[in-house]
């Protein structure tokens, strides 16, 4: 069936934001008075939400619910200020977009990055994207790879499972596909080595973005 809905994570997929977390997670450790974590090591740790970065972040023995909230206080003040110094779009993400709305295709957003950060980085980097949705995580919205986040855009752009295409870049993503009973594009130059995506055996692996434009359109 024709795709009419196309669901991108953001994270490693249409940003590469690793620079900007890696800055403000060293700033909340240095807050804490912990070691700092390489951008390398950071990179290896998104992809479930900031209080499992933070969780992953801290040493033993200080991976505390208390510590990670005290990690969350000093982190978001800081990446809310400084999250677009080293961010930028992926090569292609951006026309991407601009050719997927052209072509009459719907666009939403589901992250698994706290939703003021989520939607304040969509709306800095797409200006001229007209997206259905822009979710990211919430107090008490379970995070992917729940399909949650999935069924809620699917009900707001009122379409069918068949007629969604979910774009990511890590196992994550490709199980909350699995989860939500869509098909998957995992795309290569985020923060997850293609193995991982090779494991969930999505529909398509991509090398690069204009790779996704004849999958949404066929």
């Amino acid at each position: 069936m024709m795709k009419r809905l196309v669901i991108f994570d953001l994270d490693g997929t249409l940003l590469n934001t690793v620079g900007d977390i890696a800055a403000a997670t060293n700033h909340a450790l240095e807050t804490l008075g912990h070691p700092t974590r390489t951008v390398e090591e950071i990179k290896s740790f998104v992809g479930n939400g900031i209080n499992k970065l933070f969780e992953r972040a801290l040493p033993e023995p200080h991976k505390t619910e208390e510590n990670v909230l005290r990690m969350r206080a000093a982190f978001i003040p800081y990446y809310n200020e400084h999250g677009t110094e080293k961010t930028a779009p992926f090569p292609g993400t951006a026309t991407l977009l601009e050719q997927l709305q052209t072509e009459g295709k719907l666009l939403a957003v589901a992250s698994n990055k706290y939703e003021q950060a989520t939607q304040s980085l969509v709306a800095h980097y797409f200006p001229t994207i007209h997206f259905v949705a822009v979710l990211g995580q919430r107090e008490g919205i379970a995070v992917k790879p729940d399909p949650y986040i999935v069924e809620e855009i699917r009900s707001l752009a009122k379409v069918e499972r068949e007629e969604i295409l979910y774009v990511g870049d890590s196992g994550v993503d490709m199980q909350t596909a699995i989860n939500a009973q869509v098909e998957a594009v995992g795309v290569t130059w985020g923060c997850r080595p293609r193995q991982e995506l090779q494991k969930f055996n999505p529909r398509w692996i991509v090398d690069d973005a204009a790779e996704i434009l004849p999958i949404a359109l066929r």
